[in-house]
């Protein structure tokens, strides 16, 4: 994982995927991603995040995938904003888990089953 430094006036500047919704996602979850990402540019973080960044028009879907592969395999961190629901979520965590990034859960959705992602994830950032 790497730091990059962009210029005198930046700084330091932290690159950041996030995880999340695209095909399915609400307009209130979009508007807290939004929300979310909007902040991040604030915090002088480099944000890839898959509903602007991606090429969502790719009718395959291979394009949109390689795309997000190297950019969380260029990523500091990956934050999820988890949504069960997102089978492309599902896809970008085993990636982040595969490439050893840092996680970071955005929101905190409600989890009944015995066995999940949501309570892998939560394991995962309690070891980090």
């Amino acid at each position: 994982m790497g730091i990059y430094i962009m210029g005198k006036d930046r700084g330091i500047e932290k690159k950041v995927y996030i995880i999340c919704p695209v095909r399915h996602c609400t307009y209130s979850e979009l508007q807290s991603l939004n929300r979310y990402v909007e902040k991040l540019k604030a915090e002088n973080c480099v944000v890839f995040f898959p509903h602007t960044d991606a090429p969502q028009n790719d009718t395959i879907g291979y394009q949109i995938v390689k795309s997000e592969v190297n950019a969380i395999r260029n990523a500091d961190e990956v934050h999820i904003f988890w949504n069960k629901r997102s089978k492309g979520s599902h896809f970008d965590l085993g990636t982040a888990i595969a490439f050893n990034k840092k996680l970071v859960l955005v929101n905190d959705p409600i989890d009944s089953e015995e066995k999940s992602y949501l309570k892998v994830i939560k394991e995962i950032i309690k070891r980090q």
